[in-house]
This record gives C-alpha cells, structure tokens and sequence, in this order.
C-alpha cells in the first residue's frame, strides 16, 4: 500500500533506539524524511547513517534532551513546521508509589504529559494551516490496564491521553489528526527495566520474569519494533484521516476486555 506521503517531513522523538527508531525507520521507508532526536549522539549519528543508507531519505538529527525547553527548542529549529509529530520519551522508574517524590511526579509529567503538548502546541497551527498534519503519542498499554510498578507512567500517560482526546476533536476539521499508539510488550531496552523491577518485587530472576509475563500474551511473544513502527506510519498516511482522538493498543492480545 503506497501510504502517499513521500516527500512530507517528520519529527520524530527518542529515535535512535526502540519503538522510536521503529517509527523512524517506517516513515522513511514511505519517503518521508526525518529530523530525529536522542540524547545520545553517537548512537543517534549511527541510526541515522543506517536510515538513511537503507532508504535515501534526508535525516537531520538533534542530540539533545526533548524534555527540557532547549532540547526542544533545538529540535524545533531544526525542523519547524513538521507534517507529522511522533512524540516518545522513556518512561519514568518503576516503584512504590510510596516512595514518589513530589519531585519524580514533576519529572514524570514533564517527560510523558507536557513535553508531548509544548511540541504539540509548537506545530499544529502550521499543520491546520496547510490543511494536514499527522501526530502520533507513543504511550503505553498502562492507559488502558494500569501496571502497579509503574505509577508516575500511569499517571502522567493518562493525562496526556485526556488531553489529546478533546484536542483531537477539535482539529479535526483541518486535516490534522492526533492519536497515541499504546504498546504493550515490545522486545526493547525498556522492558529489561521493567522485568528488573519485576523480579526484584518476586524475589525471582529476570528470566522467570520474562517467562511469567510472555505466557501473559494470547500472540505467544514480545513485539518487536518493525511492526510497531509500521502501524504509526499507517496512521501517519493519507489513509489515515477518518482515524483521530483514539488510541491504539498494540499488545498482543494481552488487554482481556472486550472495549
């Protein structure tokens, strides 16, 4: 399926690794080219170098934190007026909640609630302007079933959730769609954290921790980022523009509701 979107630009967040660089290396195999963001710049460059080598697309990257106003202050200059937005951060620790400081609470929310709106808020009139636009929240299957370890996610992803579900709306109109993709188990450097946090709380190893929470999963496996990254470029695409305000679950089956 041409997805139609070759030649748009994409800012892409947290790209050099995981789900990020999924979604990066997706939207460039449709022609998109990329401005991509990390912290690390060595392992940025190397991503970069490897999109770039696979699909000839432009990559532009920015080493930088996105979470702080200069990371995104830079991300922006270099890419001002993106078609398509994909914002991602890492995830907070996992813990107690007991044991949040009020200063963790704040980190939590500006990585995953208030980075993602100061970019949205950075771009979408030039979207509406040019009458499309595509962004795309990389949050986390703990909107829809909370996980008891990851508290500051919860928290901090559900408001963003419900930020985008009324903006959302009201964007619609001028081609401009806002989604979040909710991933459960994907086989990245996160989710080693989160078996950590696991076996630790269990008193088991990290292994049995990955046994116990594969056999979790009706799809038999972790996600891999291939996949992911390409159902954020479906919604990125012109086919795409019926879908707003939802949110994805990407989990294997893990989620048992029926809604």
């Amino acid at each position: 399926m041409d997805m139609g979107i070759a030649g748009r630009t994409a800012l892409v967040c947290a790209a050099s690794k995981g789900l990020g660089r999924g979604c990066a290396q997706a939207l460039a195999a449709e022609g998109v080219n990329l401005t991509i963001v990390a912290r690390t710049a060595e392992t940025l460059e190397a991503t970069a170098a490897e999109i770039r080598r696979q699909s000839g697309v432009e990559v532009k990257t920015v080493a930088c934190d996105i979470t702080t106003p200069a990371g995104r202050a830079a991300a922006l200059a270099a890419c001002p007026q993106p078609d398509i937005l994909v914002n991602n951060a890492g995830g907070p620790p996992p813990g107690d909640f007991r044991n949040f400081t009020h200063e963790d609470w704040i980190r939590a929310l500006e990585s995953n609630m208030l980075t993602p709106i100061e970019l949205i808020r950075a771009t979408i009139d030039s979207m509406s302007a040019r009458g499309y636009g595509r962004i795309v929240n990389i949050t986390s299957s703990a909107v829809k079933a909370p996980i008891d370890v990851l508290g500051l996610s919860n928290g901090a992803r559900s408001g963003l959730t419900g930020f985008v579900a009324g903006l959302a709306r009201k964007v619609a109109p001028t081609g401009v769609t806002i989604n979040n993709l909710l991933p459960g188990l994907f086989d990245t450097d996160r989710i080693a954290v989160t078996f950590e946090a696991q076996a630790k709380a269990q008193n088991i190893s990290v292994d049995d921790a990955r046994k116990q929470r594969m056999k979790t999963i009706p799809a038999g496996r972790f996600g891999n980022r291939d996949e992911f990254g390409r159902a954020c470029a479906f919604l990125c695409s012109v086919h795409a523009g019926y879908i707003t305000g939802q949110n994805w679950l990407i989990d294997g089956g893990a989620y048992p509701g029926t809604f």
